[in-house]
C-alpha cells in the first residue's frame, strides 16, 4: 500500500470512528510511542526516546483534558493519569526502561478495558455482529 493510500486510509478511520474508538486509537498511539521510547533507550538513541515519550505524554495529556469531570470516574482515572505522565517524565530524565514499562503496563490495562467497553458498545448497538 503507498503512502499516500495508507495515509488517507487513517484519516479516513479518524474521520468515521466513534469516540470510543478514537480514545481506543489514542492509548493505541500512546503504547506505540512508548516501544518506540524504549527503543530509543535501548539504542543510546536520545532523540528518539524524547521525541516518543514527548509524544506519549501529550496522548496522556490529552486524555486528561477530555476527562467530563461530572462523572465519578474522572477522580479515580485523573490520579492514574497524572501517575503515568510523572513516570514518563521520570524516564525520560533517567532514560529508564523499568520505568517505561511500569507506564506501559498501566496504559495496556487502560487500553484493554476500553477495548471491551467498545466491543460491548457495539453488540448493544448492533447486536452480537457488533464485534466486526
Amino acid at each position: 500500500m503507498s503512502t499516500q493510500a495508507y495515509q488517507a486510509y487513517q484519516s479516513n478511520s479518524v474521520q468515521t470512528a466513534s469516540p470510543g474508538e478514537l480514545t481506543l486509537m489514542l492509548y493505541n498511539g500512546c503504547l506505540k510511542f512508548m516501544k518506540l521510547a524504549k527503543r530509543g533507550i535501548e539504542e543510546k538513541d536520545y532523540e528518539l526516546k524524547n521525541t516518543n515519550i514527548q509524544k506519549a505524554q501529550r496522548i496522556i495529556q490529552e486524555l486528561m483534558v477530555t476527562m467530563n469531570p461530572d462523572y465519578d470516574i474522572t477522580n479515580e482515572v485523573m490520579p492514574l493519569y497524572e501517575y503515568i505522565n510523572r513516570r514518563l517524565m521520570e524516564a525520560n530524565l533517567h532514560n529508564d526502561t523499568t520505568i517505561l514499562n511500569e507506564a506501559s503496563e498501566l496504559v495496556t490495562e487502560f487500553r484493554d478495558t476500553w477495548k471491551e467497553v467498545v466491543r460491548q458498545t457495539r453488540q448493544q448497538k448492533f447486536g452480537e455482529g457488533g464485534n466486526a
